[in-house]
């Protein structure tokens, strides 16, 4: 009897795992930048520009890639340290400076807020970022944040903006769900 009841359990679990692994497959990301899961035309964004601004204490991060993926590496430049114990206002612009005059693709994820959301982690815990902006059902979007820094110290920043996110949501990327547009990474320093 004991026997059996071993190859029962057996036989289930080798079900669950061969279920879960089509559901991964499934669900598998296209590497080339294009999602087919959902009908949304993907602008090209060679520009991720994010200032944060308290008085004359203005901090900009800017990743650009003017050639888009494939070509040369992109760069990453940050203007300089933030300071600590500051509340800064920030904003974020996504561009296609392959355009002349440059697309301003913020526009766009603005009008479809619904759609889209900006999500900000950063590795230096004394860190909070808020949205202060909100799409026509209610929910973050986060073009517009409050940036707040506590006590000095040297990290990370990582911005990601997800197509079709769960909304709400419980402020993550990790479990928003949806694609990911665009994600970069800012080495960034408080001090």
């Amino acid at each position: 009897m004991m026997k059996n009841i071993k190859s029962t359990n057996t036989i289930k679990l080798l079900a669950l795992l061969f279920i879960s692994s089509l559901a991964f497959v499934g669900c598998s990301s296209d590497d080339d930048g294009h999602h087919d899961d959902h009908d949304h035309e993907e602008e090209l964004i060679t520009t991720v520009r994010y200032t944060l601004t308290n008085g004359t204490d203005i901090v900009t991060l800017e990743f650009q890639d003017l050639d888009g993926e494939g070509g040369a590496d992109g760069t990453y430049d940050v203007s300089g340290p933030l300071t600590a114990n500051t509340t800064y206002t920030g904003a974020i612009k996504l561009l296609n400076e392959t355009e002349n005059p440059a697309d301003d693709i913020t526009l766009e994820v603005e009008d479809e807020g619904d759609d889209h959301e900006f999500f900000y982690t950063s590795t230096i815990s004394d860190i909070t970022i808020s949205k202060d902006d909100i799409d026509e059902d209610g929910n973050p979007i986060g073009i517009a944040t409050t940036f707040v820094t506590g006590d000095a110290g040297t990290g990370s920043l990582t911005i990601e903006l997800i197509h079709e996110p769960t909304k709400p949501n419980d402020g993550t990327s990790i479990n928003a769900g949806g694609s990911t547009d665009v994600e970069v990474t800012f080495p960034i320093q408080v001090q």
